[in-house]
């Protein structure tokens, strides 16, 4: 028997048992489609971190406070080393190659406006603020040095906030008062939009205020959350950590041999941990959604079992007319691939389209890439042949005689 009839009378067996065959197929396309849509999320989130993190620029350093204790000891929150306004003054006094410095502290605190309120993020910080974070004013304007200096009442709303104000247009909040843990505050600007990302805390929900009126009316401390630092260029990067080490080492008064009790980070530490972080999520992701492809493999072995008893009869008639045990078992394996490789074109179709659904009505970041989309094709054909192999035997190793007796 040639191969053209071979799989002439593959695809004339599944065709003549269609809901069978639709059926037994839609376990791989459930299976592809939930490889593709997952993986897809899982490169969207990487996408997502790669360009929120890009757009704070590649220069940019953040100190962030490390544990008081020693090494192997769970710092609590009490327990962490602080970073104070002194040590955002220091860095800016006596570095060298520090191009600006902007020292943040932050508390979760209620917004009031009318009768609407919400509980957001109000950071102190430093009127340079938007140029060491890459954020750009919606209306309105910054708030400037001598207003931190005079401790003034002032606020920059970030446009989640204003959303869940319920302020249209927005720009209306410009120079209206809002009450910040009771206080009133007067708005002057409002932030263009930096929209979020995966595993990020939103960038558009918080609020501005000078870092000494954030001190001395609402925090009542000097501890920051965190100072960062923008490095003259890329290649001085290095030389700007050595020197933000050394002068915070001395601020802190740690002796030689002790450990720092602070932290840097650049945005090239933040890509690695975050990149590998995302992968495994990724992988994770698609694992599980892996786990429907074996059970939808399972399904086409069991049906094509059913097809080799059911078929028995007709096996020993294709034997009897010169049918050789390599012809019965492509058959089948034929059988088994075309299921598999039919629905992995349409698992194809259904996962990309769910991962459009996603990005469009969810507004998460999904991405379709090749290498997704081979993978679950070329595993959904690996799980044809393997599932589709003893099935195939089994018709294969029918003797004649006895599959022509067989009622």
């Amino acid at each position: 028997m040639m191969l053209g009839e071979t799989m002439t009378v593959a695809v004339e067996a599944l065709r003549s048992n269609k809901l069978r065959s639709l059926l037994t197929m839609l376990g791989i396309v459930i299976g592809v489609a939930a490889v593709i849509a997952m993986v897809a999320l899982g490169r969207g989130a990487q996408q997502s971190v790669n360009q929120r993190i890009a757009s704070l620029g590649t220069t940019l350093l953040t100190v962030v406070p490390g544990q008081a204790r020693g090494p192997g000891m769970i710092a609590s929150g009490s327990d962490r080393a602080a970073l104070t306004l002194d040590d955002a003054v220091a860095l800016e006094d006596r570095s060298t190659h520090i191009l600006a410095v902007q020292p943040e502290m932050s508390r979760q605190l209620q917004v009031q406006y009318e009768s609407k309120n919400t509980n957001t993020t109000i950071v102190g910080t430093t009127a340079n603020y938007l140029a060491v974070r890459k954020f750009a004013m919606a209306s309105g304007r910054m708030f400037t040095t001598g207003e931190d200096t005079a401790r003034r009442r002032v606020a920059v709303l970030g446009s989640q906030v204003v959303l869940d104000l319920g302020v249209s247009p927005a720009s209306l909040l410009v120079g209206q008062e809002i009450r910040i843990g009771g206080i009133r505050f007067e708005v002057v600007g409002l932030l263009a939009s930096k929209g979020q990302g995966g595993g990020f805390q939103n960038p558009d929900d918080q609020v501005l205020i000078p870092i000494q009126t954030a001190r001395y009316r609402l925090i009542g401390a000097d501890r920051l959350r965190s100072i960062s630092v923008l490095s003259p260029s890329e290649t001085e990067i290095p030389a700007t950590m050595a020197e933000i080490e050394k002068i915070l080492r001395r601020e802190h008064r740690r002796t030689t041999g002790q450990v720092n009790d602070f932290s840097i980070r650049n945005q090239a530490d933040f890509l690695a941990t975050l990149g590998e972080t995302t992968k495994v999520f990724t992988y994770l992701l698609a694992g599980i959604a892996a786990v429907s492809l074996l059970v939808g493999g399972i399904g086409i072995m069991n049906i094509m079992l059913v097809s080799v008893t059911e078929r028995t009869r007709e096996i020993g008639v294709r034997k009897a007319l010169g049918a050789t045990q390599g012809n019965i078992l492509l058959q089948f394996l034929i059988e088994a691939m075309v299921l598999c490789l039919l629905g992995g074109v349409i698992g194809i179709g259904v996962g990309t389209g769910a991962a459009t659904i996603l990005r469009i009505a969810f507004k998460w970041n999904t991405s379709v890439g090749p290498s997704s989309v081979l993978a679950a094709f070329g595993f959904a054909a690996v799980v044809g042949i393997l599932f589709g192999v003893w099935p195939a035997r089994r018709a294969a190793a029918l003797d004649p005689i006895e599959a022509l007796r067989y009622e």
